[in-house]
């Protein structure tokens, strides 16, 4: 600490060997309790929507479709997503860790009650995405659009959003510790009061002035 200023750390990158195994056809059928480790996904399409308990392990996924499933108790760990379909992915009770995403449509994506530790989402549409109830830890969000996402009553430590679009998004009963906001665009996020704990960059502060005013009870005329 310097200046009181509290430095976060990158999150560690997912750790996947060179060499890995090209799914075949019944690995992207989840089953309960299936495990997947080592393995390369492409522009194929996940099925087994509902599948319980389900672990991925050390594997990349390039433009593979998940949109619409739904997991349960899922495990994904030193795993990578580059241009997928994850909107609409439904991960319940779910934990993603040493996790990199990027370039993904996730539109409408949903990890309530979730777990993510060490995670870079970078250049997604995540807008409408569900982050309820979930708790975060050494994890960027960098280029997303997060319009209209939730991150109510969430638990986020060391957290990064960097040049994000932020507009009308939920924070309402969010516990932020070293939480940081650079490049942001702010407009009309909901549940101002929580962001005690918050860092938020000089140019992004004005975008917030509409959300404390109203907060307040603070009426501005022409």
């Amino acid at each position: 600490m310097s200046n009181g200023i509290v430095s976060i750390r990158e999150p560690k990158a997912p750790k996947i060997p060179q060499q890995l195994s090209p799914a075949t056809d019944a690995e992207h059928d989840l089953v309960h309790d299936g495990v997947y480790m080592s393995l390369t996904y492409g522009a194929g399409t996940i099925t087994g929507s509902g599948a319980e308990g389900v672990e991925f392990e050390r594997c990349r996924f390039d433009r593979t479709g998940f949109a619409a499933v739904t997991l349960h108790r899922a495990s994904l760990t030193d795993v990578h997503f580059q241009g997928c379909d994850l909107a609409n992915l439904r991960l319940f009770s779910s934990r993603l860790f040493n996790a990199a995403v990027a370039n993904c449509r996730m539109t409408g994506f949903q990890a309530p009650e979730g777990g993510l530790r060490d995670v870079v989402v970078d250049g997604c549409r995540a807008d409408m995405a569900n982050f309820r109830f979930s708790q975060m830890r050494d994890v960027v969000f960098r280029d997303c659009n997060l319009s209209e996402a939730s991150f109510q009553e969430a638990e986020l430590r060391d957290v990064r959003f960097e040049r994000c679009k932020l507009v009308a998004t939920q924070f309402s009963k969010v516990s932020m510790k070293n939480v940081r906001f650079s490049g942001c665009d702010l407009q009309g996020v909901r549940g101002i009061t929580s962001f005690d704990g918050a860092i938020v960059a000089s140019g992004d502060a004005m975008s917030l002035l509409g959300a404390l005013t109203s907060a307040l009870g603070i009426r501005i005329e022409d």
